[in-house]
């Protein structure tokens, strides 16, 4: 039995979906069982769980031999930071005990140790915890999701601009939910422990312009790159709803990429998916 967390979202479905399309027994754990029906459908096991609830998320746990596990996320409009560190902290007490034979964590490219980061201190500390309870700790850190641009893509339609905090020609790896979630399944069934650091990343690294420019092809009008400067990244965040400390976290989080301080892998494994046919998929489905 494999045991799936995050299972109604981009990666976590994609996880489970592969696993239940190998012929797996899967278990997927959510807050709401009505938006797990789909696998229920296809005969998952659907738990019922808070991730912050160590002791019942061991439970859970303790049903399957390996594990995909990932941070859930927090409330922007609160401390993003405190939420998920407390979630940490419980995925990691639950993974210990369990007795699970591996588990396979997700992270992110720049994970690093730091306070007000961003997502990047809390999973460098997830992967760090998990592995520390000496469970055989395989950790898939993917590029930047290329479903960060779907808010982008609905202005797209609708005003024919792309937003974006980063410069418009600036190339950063993306990759694909979906990509992702199938290479995270493949390392959860294959034998062995692969435990480390594995990365995943799409064919080729993209811009904000390319965005637009894919934006542009798929919705048959231009679309043109609206960057915001440094100087106005808190501001935009808070805008957003989200909290002063979040919103100073996120914008740490977004200067670490726009200057570079994230590793370059030699030789990540690449998911198939183009940003093109990432936007023309979301654009079909109407992002």
């Amino acid at each position: 039995m494999f045991i799936a967390l995050g299972a109604t979202g981009r990666v976590g479905s994609a996880v489970a979906i592969a696993l239940l399309d190998g012929g797996e027994q899967v278990t997927v754990v959510t807050r709401d069982p009505r938006r797990a029906e789909p696998f229920a459908r296809r005969s998952a096991a659907v738990a019922v769980a808070d991730v912050r609830d160590a002791d019942a998320l061991r439970a859970v746990l303790r049903r399957g031999r390996r594990a995909f596990l990932l941070m859930p996320p927090a409330d922007p409009a609160g401390d993003t930071v405190v939420e998920e560190r407390r979630a940490m902290q419980a995925i990691a007490r639950a993974v210990d005990g369990a007795g699970l034979e591996k588990v396979v964590v997700l992270s992110t490219y720049g994970a690093q140790p730091g306070e007000a980061l961003g997502d990047l201190g809390v999973l460098h500390a997830l992967e760090q915890a998990v592995a520390g309870t000496g469970v055989p700790t395989c950790v898939v850190r993917g590029a930047y999701f290329m479903s960060n641009w779907d808010f982008a893509l609905e202005l797209a339609r609708g005003e024919g601009v792309v937003p974006s905090l980063f410069p418009p020609d600036l190339a950063l790896p993306m990759v694909a939910p979906a990509d992702l979630g199938r290479a995270a399944a493949r390392w959860l069934v294959a034998e062995g422990e692969h435990a480390g650091v594995h990365h995943v990343e799409g064919p080729a690294a993209y811009s904000a312009a390319d965005v637009a420019r894919a934006a542009s092809a798929a919705l048959g009008r231009d679309v043109r790159v609206v960057e915001t400067p440094r100087a106005r990244w808190v501001e935009t965040f808070r805008a957003l709803g989200f909290s002063p400390s979040s919103a100073d976290s996120y914008a740490r989080m977004t200067a670490t990429v726009v200057d570079g301080a994230y590793e370059r892998p030699e030789a990540p494994e690449r998911g198939p998916t183009t940003l093109a046919e990432y936007v023309a998929r979301r654009v079909r489905r109407g992002a």
